[in-house]
């Protein structure tokens, strides 16, 4: 059944500069029945015109300014609240209805005399989600996304190499989940260290069966199988202009996304209409110059709305003076000298992967430890490196402050010289560079390791240490041990048994100065970004601990490494 136009419910002129554009709140029902309210910006001297499109859960109402300048700029801008969020009727349950209700949004759009038979969606992280999930629906209409630091597999939202990303996803589900009148959710900082996972909820102070269901459920199978749409991207026909960070917690799905829509699109036409912006940024910083501890300076400023602006001149509006524009499919800032590059392709062309050795005589142990890095292969006898990964004293994510403490972790760049004091830390260390050293691309840590227990975590960062000692984090990236073969089916560690994992530490472009050194540290844990691994290999359900002793072997014959794409 064809959704319905219910009664517009109210008129509002705004009183902002744009005295032109009008805003309509009105009613849409969804194929069920359930109502989800929707402003429409326009202005009235335009009787036709392009519909850009934002679902959002964090209330419509906030984009009123964004809405006059799309308006402003030719559209008509549409903000509509998700299904069971601010105004619109029915319950939130986290993206589940988000690809069925967008279709229906859209196609309530195609039939409005205003619409000239042209969507596009714009919006980041959720509201960059929904877009995905309705365009695998193949709505009528949908010409073009915007996409900015998002998913196309939910899984991979929330989890990277086995382990959760405990305190985004516990934090998010806390902020839109109902609980009861006057309660105040306990201290996060305890809660977070809650064991089994599955309790981390009550911990927080109320039942929030999604967040367990989300924290229970460790492989990519059945459960997550329905908001798994990557590849169903292929088939789609349809631009997107994909916006992310380094930083960014989903730095790895949004540049996946690009690449699969670059190069696997079954149209040769949509493979050319790709574009990738990547920036020094964290999820709450795109388009800012300060991330974190460390300012980019101004060329790490972007304007998002003038690049969306661009694309939906070139693709909604097919404006002649916009397609005629050239532009590279991919964009990418250099962290240190601070340079923005275009490119055809991402991993750009012209970088290598080039191998950095880990060396010690057994006592790489914090940064004043014998922990080298080089490009030589180690000798045949280099002795093992050991640390003590004990989950009730877990490394933390970033240093903790009286600013900052546990709970609030960032994914941006901070000093990591305090974590590098740690005993249970390994640190190898560069000579000061003579020249300086450029990188762009996916870094990996290839590493040679044991456990004495069932299970345990290799955590690894690629550092740049400047010359006043600040230890800037590069590339960040975690593996759980019994996930080392397969995501899909865990296998426990045996004993004293050597493996060789691969640590993906996401994409990063920087340029390591003269006068620096290059790092890289290996620890058990990110926590709370990531749970600790209680070492025991029970999952989630397992409520017991256990200290790992963890070993990272370079040796000749286990030569553990970081390979980076170097500049040739």
């Amino acid at each position: 059944m064809k959704p319905t136009i219910f009664v517009l419910v109210t008129l509002v002129i705004s009183q902002s500069a744009f005295a032109e554009v009008k805003t309509e709140s009105v009613n849409v029902s969804m194929r069920d029945g359930v109502k989800l309210v929707a402003d429409v910006y326009r202005d009235d001297a335009v009787a036709k015109a392009p519909i850009v499109l934002m679902r959002t859960p964090y209330d419509r109402t906030k984009q009123k300014a964004t809405g006059e300048r799309w308006a402003k700029a030719g559209y008509i801008f549409v903000a509509q609240d998700c299904r069971g969020t601010k105004a619109s009727e029915g319950v939130m349950a986290p993206y589940n209805n988000e690809g069925q209700d967008g279709f229906d949004t859209i196609e309530w759009i195609m039939r409005q005399p205003w619409c000239n038979g042209r969507v596009g969606m714009v919006g980041g992280s959720y509201v960059g989600a929904v877009q995905w999930q309705a365009a695998v629906e193949n709505p009528p209409g949908l010409a073009t996304i915007a996409p900015q630091a998002t998913w196309s597999s939910f899984y991979r939202n929330i989890h990277l190499g086995g382990a959760v990303r405990l305190a985004l996803i516990s934090s998010w589900i806390a902020g839109n989940t109902a609980k009861p009148d006057d309660l105040k959710p306990r201290d996060m900082n305890v809660a977070l260290l809650k064991l089994p996972l599955s309790d981390v909820d009550e911990a927080i102070g109320w039942p929030m069966p999604w967040l367990d269901a989300f924290l229970t459920h460790p492989e990519p199978n059945g459960f997550w199988t329905r908001l798994d749409l990557t590849s169903r991207l292929p088939e789609l026909q349809l631009p997107a202009l994909h916006v992310v960070g380094y930083y960014d917690y989903f730095s790895r799905e949004s540049v996946d996304n690009f690449s699969i829509m670059q190069k696997k699109a079954r149209d040769p036409k949509v493979r050319s209409q790709q574009r990738l912006i990547l920036g020094p940024w964290d999820h709450g910083t795109i388009g800012k110059s300060q991330v974190a501890d460390v300012d980019f300076g101004s060329e790490a400023t972007i304007d998002s709305f003038a690049l969306q602006l661009d694309w939906f001149d070139r693709h909604l509006k097919k404006d002649s003076a916009a397609l005629a524009k050239p532009f590279s499919p991919v964009r990418y800032f250099s962290m240190g000298d601070n340079v923005w590059h275009d490119a055809q392709t991402w991993p750009p062309e012209g970088f290598a992967s080039t191998s950095f050795y880990l060396h010690s005589d057994k006592k790489a142990n914090t940064r004043s430890g014998s922990g080298k890095l080089n490009r030589q292969v180690p000798t045949a006898n280099e002795p093992v490196d050991t640390f003590r990964a004990d989950p009730a004293n877990p490394v933390p994510a970033c240093p903790v402050t009286e600013t900052r403490p546990m709970k609030a972790a960032v994914w941006g760049p901070v000093d990591q010289s305090a974590l590098e004091d740690r005993d249970d830390v390994l640190v190898y260390s560069s000579d000061v560079l003579t020249e300086p050293l450029s990188i762009a691309g996916t870094i990996e840590a290839k590493l040679f390791v044991s456990a004495d227990t069932p299970d345990a975590d290799w955590a690894g960062k690629l550092v740049d240490v400047r010359p006043d000692g600040f230890a800037q984090n590069l590339a960040t990236g975690i593996l759980r041990g019994r996930y080392r073969d397969s995501l899909l089916q865990s296998s426990p560690l045996e004993s004293g048994k050597v493996y060789e994992i691969t640590v993906d530490l996401g994409p990063c472009a920087a340029m390591i100065a003269n006068g620096h050194r290059l790092r890289v540290d290996i620890c058990g844990s990110l926590f709370p970004l990531y749970d600790r691994n209680p070492n025991t290999g029970e999952g989630p359900f397992g409520a017991k601990t256990l200290v790992s002793t963890e070993s990272v072997y370079h040796t000749s014959l286990k030569a553990s490494r970081i390979v980076l794409p170097v500049k040739q």
